[in-house]
């Protein structure tokens, strides 16, 4: 498991009141989103990838629709990377549940599932309280977890 304070990037969420219902923006679909459990978690470890391990604005989709087994998902966070010929590709698959949900091998087969279609070379789960992320080894079918969130 990876220790990761999520909280500690709550002050950078903006944050207002609307029609009494509490609203979150979302800085990379530039919306805002009434506050749910999951969209807190979502939102946090956006603001972690961005301000702890640098990674791009640019590159990171929310709720991107994808393709798996002919039925229409979307993943909650999908980053991408460049390649040696400065090709945009997936690259970490992200999957958020609210801290009350735990993580789980469902989870772990969801993000599975959700990455057939991508082959990511990192998968992250993480409910807020519990954080893991692994390197996914296509050539021996396997996979190892990492003690961190790797650098952009």
């Amino acid at each position: 498991m990876i220790e990761v304070d999520y909280l500690r990037y709550q002050k950078r969420l903006k944050t207002r009141i609307e029609g009494g219902k509490r609203l979150v923006f979302d800085p990379i679909r530039r919306k805002w989103l009434v506050i749910q459990p999951e969209e807190l978690v979502r939102l946090l470890t956006i603001e972690y990838l961005i301000d702890d391990r640098k990674f791009n604005s640019n590159h990171i989709a929310v709720e991107k629709l994808l393709i798996v087994n002919e039925r229409r998902k979307r993943c909650d966070i999908l980053v991408y990377a460049n390649d040696n010929a400065g090709k945009l590709n997936p690259w970490l698959l992200i999957e958020c549940k609210a801290p009350s949900v735990p993580v789980s091998e469902a989870t772990f087969r969801q993000i599975a599932s959700y990455n057939l279609p991508l082959k990511v070379r990192y998968l992250l789960v993480t409910n807020g309280r519990q954080t893991y992320c692994c390197e996914m080894d296509y050539e021996r079918e396997s996979f190892e977890f990492l003690n961190e969130v790797p650098s952009f």
